[in-house]
């Protein structure tokens, strides 16, 4: 299992690139969602994703409402233009800092 170290640092980018990837998504599907993607290294906790997803939507990155899922209600998100762009950036900046990594770890014998 990855570190919440680790996990912490990607949160927001983690949500917000699924949704954008996925559609409209709620809390619980965004933690099940990750860990089965992932097979289990990566699992988010839903206190960890809550707050998250709070901020992302006063951000203006995510939009929220309400639909009734069985007679309950969930809440369910959506990107929105703001957020589209941020995950735009983040993709690209996540690309070089994983090749800087990558470097790092795993040099090329000259």
């Amino acid at each position: 299992m990855a570190s919440k170290k680790y996990i912490k640092g990607f949160l927001e980018d983690i949500v917000l690139f699924l949704i954008c990837e996925r559609g409209e998504m709620y809390g619980y599907e965004i933690t099940k969602k990750v860990q089965e993607i992932t097979t289990g290294t990566i699992t988010i906790t839903e206190g960890a994703l809550y707050p998250i997803l709070h901020k992302l939507e006063n951000n203006g990155q995510l939009t929220a409402r309400f639909k009734d899922a069985n007679g309950r209600l969930r809440k369910y998100y959506t990107i929105t233009d703001q957020g589209i762009s941020a995950t735009n950036e983040s993709a690209t900046e996540l690309d070089l800092f994983l090749n800087g990594l990558s470097q790092i770890f795993n040099p090329k014998s000259v």
